[in-house]
């Protein structure tokens, strides 16, 4: 696999990233076996990115990854972690705290789950909104200093909240959701991050799985946050299936899957760009990071832009009162 460094002050990673979420929550129930051997899968193939945050099964995430990596000499992935927020033992969530003791609480957990020194990349999940950003950053940069941590990400945040913490200590890379789906970071949040030296990993690749291919109206499940999601639903899902057949016609085109076609648009957009694919399975895995060597023309892109136009999906990624606690759908 190609390499990329994330940004100024971050580490090269693989091309590719493995986002490990789905392997312990919102997508139902997975195979613990299967999450391990896409792991391993995603290692073996020159993967090196491996991302969690500790309330991903409120600890299950980083136990599972710590299971998969046991063997495997440190110095061959790099962990991405998130903190920040809280859940009450019927896993609802309940708040978030990225204070400078919850820094520190949090980092503590996470480091002892997953058996490990020092944690490559350590971010807030989101913007608390009562702790300044200075506060948590600053917190985060003392671990930095203690060698706790190596370098210090964020998460969906705004251009101006991205400055303030900045200031502070070097920031890594952003993670945000940046797809064929959601461009809202190319107005200001993706110039501000390459005026300050600042990668970019791009979660929701594939919309959480309506770009892959493979969604049908027919798929839900209890378990499932999506189908509380307005793009999985309605006019909006026949609407944006419509667009996916449109994209699998160009994918067809050049004997990629729609899912690779997906990613290798996002990877096209910058080499300060690692997309994470949230694979369960060792399939999903392959689908999406054969992108990998999946190099698009500039007819390619202008023909991807012609079949999903930006702004042409329906519907929101998240539930209207996540969308508000979103600094990173504020302008400035």
């Amino acid at each position: 696999m190609q390499k990329r460094r994330l940004g100024a002050s971050a580490p090269e990673v693989g091309a590719i990233g493995l986002g490990c979420m789905g392997m312990s929550d919102f997508y139902g129930a997975a195979d613990r076996a299967e999450s391990i051997a896409t792991i391993h899968a995603a290692l073996d193939s020159g993967a090196t990115l491996i991302d969690t945050g500790d309330f991903y099964g409120a600890g299950h995430n980083e136990m599972l990854i710590a299971e998969a990596l046991k063997g495997r000499p440190r110095d061959d992935y790099v962990l991405s972690v998130k903190f920040g927020a809280l859940r009450d033992p019927a896993m609802a969530f309940i708040g978030y705290d990225a204070s400078p003791a919850a820094v520190k609480n949090f980092l503590t957990y996470s480091l002892r789950r997953l058996g490990v020194d020092h944690i490559d990349i350590y971010r807030p999940a989101r913007l608390d909104p009562v702790v300044p950003m200075e506060e948590t950053v600053g917190a985060i940069a003392d671990m930095v200093k203690a060698g706790y941590v190596r370098a210090i990400g964020l998460s969906e945040v705004s251009a101006h909240t991205i400055r303030r913490a900045a200031a502070v200590h070097p920031i890594s890379d952003l993670q945000i959701e940046y797809s064929l789906v959601v461009r809202m970071i190319e107005a200001e949040i993706l110039p501000a991050c390459r005026e300050l030296g600042i990668g970019i990993t791009a979660y929701g690749v594939l919309a959480r799985g309506l770009i892959s291919g493979h969604w049908t109206r027919e798929r839900s499940s209890g378990r499932d946050f999506r189908i509380f999601s307005s793009r999985f639903s309605g006019e909006a899902l026949d609407h944006n299936l419509a667009l996916v057949e449109a994209l699998r016609k160009l994918a067809h085109a050049r004997e990629v899957g729609v899912a690779a076609m997906a990613v290798a648009w996002v990877m096209a957009q910058g080499r300060d760009i690692v997309p994470l694919v949230g694979a369960r399975k060792r399939g999903q895995w392959a689908e999406s990071s054969a992108a990998d060597g999946l190099k698009l023309t500039d007819a390619d892109l202008a023909a991807i832009e012609a079949a999903l136009p930006k702004g042409a999906a329906k519907g929101e990624r998240y539930p209207a009162e996540a969308m508000a606690d979103l600094d990173s759908e504020k302008k400035g």
